[in-house]
């Protein structure tokens, strides 16, 4: 079968749309990996900051409950109380699934309340100071 010059013509037009399409496939395909690293390493660290956001409410939950579990007067009855609702919420938290659904919804609930218990208990709710680590800390 003998070319023609209108086949070549063909051929070279055609490879130019070829050479876009392939790039374009290729392009698509390199932009879709690095958004699945980039979305998993974004998803780890937002992740991380929510679990340590947690761990810490509960933390001072436990730590308040410890303090004020053999209190017997009204006022400590009252900030038990208080203690024992915001643990109540961190309980059922859904670390092993994030994306359960309303778990930004719970989040600042539990927020809100953490806000509350300080509130209640005359606790200021800037930790920033001694959350920042041990590099300040002197002996």
């Amino acid at each position: 079968m003998a070319l023609t010059s209108g086949d070549s013509f063909d051929r070279i037009f055609l490879a130019d749309n070829r050479f876009q399409a392939e790039g374009y496939r290729e392009g698509f395909d390199e932009g879709t990996r690095q958004g699945m690293l980039e979305g998993r390493t974004h998803g780890a660290s937002h992740g991380a900051r929510v679990c340590a956001e947690v761990s810490f409410y509960y933390g001072f939950a436990l730590t308040w409950k410890c303090l004020l579990d053999n209190k017997m007067d009204a006022k400590s009855r009252k900030h038990l109380r208080c203690v024992d609702g915001l643990m109540a919420m961190l309980r059922p938290f859904p670390y092993e699934d994030p994306q359960a659904e309303g778990l930004l919804e719970d989040m600042q609930k539990i927020r809100t309340k953490f806000r509350q218990v300080c509130s209640v208990m005359s606790v200021p709710t800037d930790f920033s100071d001694y959350t920042r680590g041990s590099s300040q800390m002197s002996f």
